[in-house]
């Protein structure tokens, strides 16, 4: 403490007040306040005034710059200011208790300081964090990850089941309560939990966490900390590296499958070559069961190096620019005998404007022929597969889709991974090992393109669209990449040949469907007419000379018809004259044959039809 007396406050003061006065003591004793402080006068002055005016004040933890050895230093002091009375009561002076509070401040800024920067780290760490107040777990902090995983949704101040009412059932708020009865902590790894995201949905996560009880001095628990870090990521390719392992086991056991399959009858008719190699019809039938199943087994490990080369970029693209309906064409023959043997209705949609891609050609034929090779082991015998091309914008768009058994929306996903056949198909009586769709989605990356495949879940088919950059560059025409390629039959026709000359009828029948058509007889006309309506036939050959019903009323009936008003129609009669051909005309025929008809006619009509049929598809 000092005392400030006199007009000139002259200093009186204790020990303790020696230390704050540092190197100023002992010249201090006695000398005026403003010579002592010169560097704080205008601090303390307005002070020191107000006392002397009779005021009292009281002054805490005010900062003053002080020089008391020999440099200037940052202070802080809490005093109080009195007025001191003269024996004839008038105010002759000023009373000073003062404690130097220099380290407390400094102490406590640091302690703030370093709280702020723990709020910081607290508020910014990518853990999600947060504290809970005990009773009733409110929140009383919470980070800006633990706000991001709840939605941007107000936490502090609620209770913690209040402000996560999605997480009743989860075992979260037993768990809370359990670590504030018990006050032990609680861990758990890659624990399941599910949020609900501002726009509603629920979304599953996992968090390796731990609730630490916070004890007060008595050792009840004040609060709850919360720290959770989210491994979501980590438990999903975790997640996916075993699938991926079990495809890889599933794909080997699949190989030896695929492999025992053809080697099997290939044994057999190793043995049975070893028993009777001496008669032509064993050798013959030996033979070709030989080169079929060597055929198919060459498929299957022509698949295997293709998708090797593709892992390891060893595919190197021939580039050039083709017209997409050329490489639909090629990919149709391909398949075509596979869409014959199952009795499948394939029909095409096709650009009538150029449509070029810039690609490698046998790359490309193998990704539409894939796509329908795919469509027609997953669709039923007489099912219906379609194949559309079109131009938009800058890009040229091919769709295959079918009425097969379509794909599971957890499958949807993974169609395009290596040896996915395995999940869609266990049974596998699709044969395969899988590797189609994958090829697939290599060959089009390695194109600059995109495939993306849809369903609505078995039983409701499924749709493949590749996209590819449009060419801007025409391309070439040449024999071997012609358009009138594709408008040839690129699926099977459905004929009908109406002839009551039996023989004549069933021998026309067997020609067409030698030739892979769909072809149906009948006798009548009114059979036909039914069999029309039920079949919608594409092609009919009928003969004039009917009983009952003749051919040229047929063929005006048939025209009434909506299943057949569009249909060809070709009169086969034995009379060709002039007026014939007219009546035939007139009756509604497309074509007038005479008897008996050439090969060369037929196949001239089928490719018409098959040309319509593409044109203007049903």
């Amino acid at each position: 403490m000092f005392v400030a007396w006199g007009p000139e406050l002259r200093f009186l003061y204790n020990d303790a007040y020696a230390e704050i006065l540092g190197r100023k003591h002992p010249a201090a004793m006695g000398s005026r306040f403003e010579d002592i402080w010169p560097e704080v006068w205008a601090d303390v002055e307005p002070i020191a005034a107000k006392a002397l005016r009779g005021e009292s004040s009281y002054n805490e933890n005010l900062p003053l710059r002080m020089n008391r050895r020999g440099f200037d230093e940052q202070t802080w002091f809490t005093f109080s200011y009195s007025p001191v009375r003269d024996d004839a009561g008038e105010i002759a002076g000023l009373y000073c208790a003062v404690t130097e509070t220099t380290s407390e401040v400094l102490n406590e800024r640091a302690r703030q300081e370093e709280n702020e920067r723990l709020l910081a780290l607290f508020a910014q760490a990518p853990s999600v964090m947060a504290v809970l107040r005990e009773p009733g777990h409110v929140f009383e902090l919470a980070n800006a990850s633990y706000h991001q995983l709840a939605g941007g949704r107000e936490l502090l101040g609620r209770p913690f089941r209040e402000a996560l009412p999605e997480l009743e059932g989860q075992g979260f708020f037993e768990l809370i309560d359990q670590v504030a009865t018990t006050g032990e902590a609680f861990r758990a790894d890659a624990a399941p939990v599910q949020f609900v995201r501002p726009d509603g949905r629920r979304e599953q996560y996992f968090f390796n966490y731990v609730l630490q009880p916070i004890k007060n001095p008595s050792g009840q628990v004040a609060g709850i900390f919360m720290e959770g870090n989210d491994v979501t990521a980590a438990v999903r390719a975790n997640h996916a590296l075993r699938a991926a392992n079990r495809r890889k086991d599933e794909f080997l056991a699949m190989l030896a499958h695929e492999l025992r399959n053809p080697l099997a009858p290939i044994s057999a008719a190793a043995d049975l070559l070893a028993v009777t190699g001496h008669d032509p019809d064993v050798v013959r039938q030996s033979s070709a069961i030989i080169a079929r199943q060597v055929r198919h087994m060459t498929g299957l490990v022509d698949d295997l190096l293709d998708v090797s080369r593709v892992t390891r970029g060893l595919i190197r693209l021939q580039e050039q620019p083709f017209d997409i309906v050329s490489i639909i064409g090629d990919a149709v023959e391909q398949v075509r005998g596979l869409f014959q043997a199952r009795r499948q209705h394939l029909t095409l949609h096709l650009p009538a404007q150029a449509a070029t891609v810039l690609g490698d050609r046998t790359r490309l034929v193998q990704i539409v022929a894939n796509l329908l090779n795919n469509a027609a082991k997953y669709t039923a015998e007489e099912g219906h597969v379609e194949v559309r091309a079109a131009v938009l914008g800058d890009e040229i768009d091919i769709t295959v889709q079918d009425d097969g058994v379509g794909i599971a929306p957890e499958l949807l996903p993974h169609v395009f991974d290596l040896f996915t056949q395995a999940e869609r198909s266990l049974d596998r009586t699709q044969g395969g090992l899988g590797l189609g769709l994958a090829l697939v989605k290599s060959l089009v990356d390695l194109h600059g393109g995109r495939v993306e495949a849809e369903s609505d879940g078995p039983g409701t088919g499924s749709r493949f669209v590749v996209r590819l950059p449009r060419a801007t560059v025409p391309a070439p025409k040449s024999p071997q990449d012609r358009r009138e390629r594709i408008v040839g039959s690129p699926r099977p026709l459905r004929l009908l040949v109406v002839d009551d000359n039996v023989d004549a009828a069933e021998s026309l029948c067997l020609l067409l469907q030698a030739l892979g058509h769909h072809a149906m007889v009948e006798h009548d006309a009114i059979g036909a007419l039914e069999r029309a309506q039920r079949e919608r036939p594409q092609l009919l050959f009928l003969d004039i000379g009917l009983p009952e019903v003749d051919g040229l009323e047929l063929a005006r009936r048939l025209r009434a018809l909506p299943e057949t008003a569009e249909a060809t129609i070709v009169a086969v009669t034995g009379y060709g004259q002039p007026e014939d051909q007219e009546r035939t005309r007139q009756a509604g025929f497309d074509h007038h044959m005479t008897k008996p008809v050439k090969l060369p006619e037929i196949l001239a009509l089928i490719e018409a039809s098959a040309r319509k049929a593409v044109e203007s598809p049903e």
